[in-house]
């Protein structure tokens, strides 16, 4: 199995965090068992770049656990939601494949789709 997890949900309430455990949760059931993860956050998502990093954060060990099936996070989103800064700190990538018209760009779904993932948000 192939999965691309995105992360969508905006840090600041219960369910958000909800969602992004969850979501991290499938990354790390995947890599147990061998399949292969990748995690994106687009969207609001984008901002959960500097929570997660924070070791206070109920999901920062979780995160750790799954940091390296990050395959960035999207460009586009992260000026919208004022995310990139935060992103070009961090370790991970500014996604750009998708030339949406009047962004920086996106991730390509079609791309992950075309090759075999099967796609999650959260």
């Amino acid at each position: 199995m192939k999965a691309a997890i995105l992360v969508l949900s905006d840090p600041g309430s219960e369910e958000a965090l909800g969602r992004v455990f969850n979501a991290l949760a499938v990354a790390y059931d995947c890599k147990q068992s061998g399949s292969v993860a990748r995690i994106l956050f687009q969207g609001a998502g984008t901002r959960w770049v500097k929570e997660l990093g924070k070791p206070d954060n109920p999901a920062h060990d979780l995160f750790a656990a799954v940091k390296d099936t990050v395959v960035g996070v999207s460009s586009g989103c992260a000026d919208v939601f004022g995310a990139a800064e935060d992103v070009r700190q961090s370790a991970f990538s500014l996604v750009s494949e998708n030339q949406v018209p009047g962004t920086s760009g996106l991730p390509s779904l079609q791309k992950l789709i075309s090759d075999g993932y099967t796609v999650l948000t959260f």
